[in-house]
């Protein structure tokens, strides 16, 4: 595939993922609960299929910008960032009361990562 169809899908994963992240955090931040979360299926399948998308589609990235491993330190810290990305949900679900410092997490996270990608800078 081509390096657009690999950025596109990239930055859809990422979209995908934060959007899941902020419907189930506004909702923890309001008072809900994992049982009473109505759209937490679908918040559930659209951060999954986000971080699938952001994963796949960095990698396709790596490999069409002729970056071979060993990586970068920046490309193991953008996956470490994944990680984090991928267990915060739950944590929206299971600690509510966490939700608003959690929610400048997300945000120092994003910076993070987008540093890392465009500065590559170790």
């Amino acid at each position: 595939m081509s390096y657009e169809i690999y950025k596109i899908m990239h930055l859809s994963g990422i979209v995908m993922t934060f959007l899941a992240l902020g419907g189930v955090a506004v909702h923890a931040i309001n008072g809900g609960t994992k049982t009473d979360n109505q759209g937490r299926k679908l918040l559930a399948m659209t951060h999954g299929m986000g971080l699938l998308l952001a994963l796949v589609g960095g990698f396709g990235l790596l490999a069409r910008l002729n970056i071979k491993f060993p990586w970068g330190g920046w490309v193991f810290a953008k996956l470490v960032i994944w990680l984090i990305l991928g267990g915060i949900f739950s944590v929206f679900l299971r600690k509510p009361q966490v939700s608003k410092p959690l929610w400048g997490v997300l945000i120092v996270l994003f910076i993070a990562a987008a540093t890392l990608a465009n500065y590559k800078p170790f």
